[in-house]
């Protein structure tokens, strides 16, 4: 099993099923609108 991680606030965001136990780092939802705002 693997977790998807937010590089901007660590949080988990999903898990997903693979043969290798691996860690991802993505951007949830919440840091990506606010990184958004934080650009204009």
């Amino acid at each position: 099993m693997g977790t998807i991680i937010c590089q901007i606030c660590n949080n988990t965001i999903d898990h997903f099923e693979n043969e290798k136990v691996s860690t991802l780092y993505g951007k949830c939802t919440c840091c990506d609108k606010e990184q958004k705002k934080a650009s204009k």
